[in-house]
């Protein structure tokens, strides 16, 4: 009697239109290596997004495009991340404008607000997607340490604390904020 063995079942490779058909249920996705991925949010982290939004806002104004979590940007191999807030040059879109769906490279500095759930690997993979193609600055915010973990190249990094004072860099030289006041 001849054994018959079933072939593993492969994985299908999601792509940018099955992600923008996701459904709109308050949860944030993204799309990697194939796969679409639920990114942990919740109520302090969009609170924190606002707070952070608002402090850069009028540092940014007539040079930077600034977007929320909802925003998807365009990596290499196909990969769409989603910074829960960034920053991106008005110049680097064709027309100063940008386009009605995912922004092509990474964003000039992109902010991600660590949940507790999340993986530090899979964090400094982002960090390296987003140098990769374009990035100048990443910034994690650990909310539940109140660090900001400031990143000027992937493997450049200043650790901040609640009484640190982080500063936009060369892309925002005159912003400054006090790191506890992005966690009241």
């Amino acid at each position: 009697m001849a054994v018959v063995r079933e072939q593993p079942k492969r994985k299908r490779r999601y792509t940018e239109q099955d992600l923008l058909q996701m459904p709109d249920d308050g949860r944030k996705y993204e799309l990697v290596n194939g796969r679409i991925q639920v990114v942990p949010t919740g109520a302090r982290h969009g609170w924190i997004e606002f707070l952070l939004a608002n402090k850069l806002g009028e540092y940014a104004k007539g040079r930077f495009f600034g977007f929320g979590s909802s925003t998807g940007f365009r990596m290499k191999k196909g990969n769409i991340r989603s910074p829960d807030f960034a920053l991106m040059r008005i110049d680097r879109f064709p027309d100063r404008k940008p386009p009605a769906d995912f922004a092509e490279g990474a964003p000039d500095l992109a902010v991600e607000i660590v949940s507790p759930s999340e993986n530090l690997h899979d964090l400094y993979q982002k960090v390296g997607e987003y140098f990769e193609l374009g990035a100048r600055e990443v910034w994690l915010l650990f909310p539940e340490r109140k660090q900001v973990y400031r990143f000027t190249a992937p493997l450049e990094i200043e650790v901040l604390h609640e009484n640190d004072t982080l500063t936009g860099g060369e892309l925002l030289p005159e912003f400054k904020v006090r790191v506890g006041e992005l966690f009241e």
